[in-house]
């Protein structure tokens, strides 16, 4: 659900709006200016500051075995191939080149794990291999044991779990319902040094769940690294729009359900990336049922913030994350004594918790992303965003994208092999010599999704 636009986008003007083509000489500098540009370059900005972007996706298939009713795929996603592995590769090249090692590469879809597995595990490494840090965003169904541990290998560092009541899943009327998948998944994971995470779609019919799956994630904080909730959006073929509903669905919303559920207050605005209209991060501190928030003090959080930037965690290792973090405070005398005392109270408001955990402290983080509508875009937030996804031509707003998919579906891959250049059609699986003149998808009633489910549809294509 995007709010009001201080400069709506026009149809012309999205469809004027292109990907970044080519890498800026100093990513980070750039993402600085992106971020002043949009009036988001303060203390708590972390774009420009700890990273060049928030992360990229790259979409590795348009296929999914579930039809979300807030799907953000296009009507054409479900009968087009899989791009080849060598388009897959060049794609994760642009990324290192506009943003740099470090940066958080989404492997996702549609759903990842319909790619033959070879492929998936190749794709991943090739991911890790050039210094990215790959997570896998997936709805968990085909992903088992075996395939986690071979990815894990491969340098995954997060798995991310798509669970909620937009997936329909049969036999799991509420969220509630949904928590036996969701520890089925953890299960998953357990063990391997993967963190999990899970993604939740905020709309009407689970409005009222929020606080009870706060608590779960939070009972949950020994396994689980992030729990990220999504406002539901008017866009791609999501075949569920509520209106008046959905309007009254909003951050505030969803941070006051959080807050409820930790019994405390929590401050989502000390840290985030990107425009503050889109994205709110909450860090928890838990022992036992009782909850800190690690940024009650934001000037000490921005403080820690700016003295820690330059530091490279490692998210496979906690060890190493803290060294990391400590490391970088050691060099700020008078602010880790700031922080030891922060951390003393802390310890004391969190005593009675710790006394039922045994000493055992956890944490778990809090994300809030609002996605907007396809129809309501705004200008300034477009230009801030902290989350691309890599199109054939380069790094593209997320929402942007989402807006207008098919002009870079519906396109030709154009494969350089030594002198040899051939060209992939996603519509039908077929190479050429020269770039065909026409990509034409045809849907079937196995291959209509969402909003085109159960009607009689059309050819759709576009000239390449």
């Amino acid at each position: 659900m995007s709010g009001p636009s201080s400069s709506p986008l026009t149809v012309e003007d999205i469809a004027a709006w292109l990907p970044l083509s080519t890498p800026a000489p100093d990513a980070w500098a750039a993402a600085r200016e992106r971020m002043r540009a949009a009036g988001q370059w303060a203390p708590w900005q972390t774009v420009g500051r700890r990273m060049a972007i928030g992360c990229v996706a790259l979409e590795i298939t348009q296929r999914c075995n579930l039809d979300c009713t807030y799907c953000y795929l296009s009507e054409s996603s479900e009968a087009l191939k899989d791009i080849p592995l060598e388009e897959v590769y060049r794609r994760i090249d642009m990324i290192l080149a506009h943003y740099g090692p470090g940066t958080d590469v989404q492997v996702t879809g549609g759903e990842p794990t319909l790619r033959p597995r070879d492929e998936l595990v190749a794709i991943v490494r090739r991911v890790a291999e050039r210094g990215l840090r790959p997570s896998l965003f997936t709805n968990g169904i085909k992903l088992t044991r075996p395939l986690l541990e071979a990815l894990s290998d491969a340098g995954l560092v997060d798995v991310a779990f798509h669970v909620d009541l937009t997936q329909e899943r049969e036999g799991y009327p509420t969220e509630q319902s949904l928590n036996a998948i969701r520890l089925q998944y953890i299960a998953l994971a357990r063990g391997l040094p993967v963190a999990v995470m899970f993604n939740t779609t905020v709309f009407a019919g689970n409005i009222n769940e929020l606080e009870m799956l706060g608590k779960f994630f939070l009972s949950q904080h020994a396994n689980i690294r992030m729990a990220s909730f999504q406002l539901g959006a008017d866009t791609g073929r999501g075949a569920e729009r509520e209106g008046a509903q959905r309007a009254a669905i909003d951050q505030a919303r969803v941070v006051r359900a959080l807050q409820s559920a930790a019994g405390t207050s929590l401050n989502f605005t000390a840290i985030s990336a990107g425009h503050q209209a889109c994205n709110r991060y909450a860090f928890a501190l838990v022992a036992g049922d009782t909850v800190q928030d690690l940024f009650s003090d934001s000037r000490l959080a921005w403080d820690v913030h700016a003295a820690t930037a330059n530091a490279r965690f490692d998210r496979r290792s906690k060890w190493a994350t803290l060294s990391a973090f400590g490391g970088a405070l050691l060099r700020h005398p008078g602010l880790l004594l700031r922080g030891a005392a922060w951390l003393t109270g802390a310890l004391w408001r969190l005593s009675g918790g710790l006394l039922r955990a045994r000493g055992r402290v956890g944490k778990l983080s809090f994300f809030i992303h609002n996605f907007m509508d396809a129809g309501g875009l705004d200008r300034e937030r477009c230009d801030a965003c902290s989350f691309m996804v890599m199109t054939p031509e380069g790094p593209l707003s997320m929402c942007v994208h989402n807006a207008k998919r098919d002009t870079y579906l519906l396109q030709a891959a154009r494969v350089e092999s030594g002198q040899a250049v051939r060209f992939w059609n996603p519509a039908d699986g077929t190479w050429s010599a020269t770039p065909p003149t026409r990509i034409a998808v045809s849907l079937t009633r196995k291959t209509a999704r969402g909003r085109a489910r159960g009607q009689v549809v059309k050819p759709m294509g576009k000239a390449a």
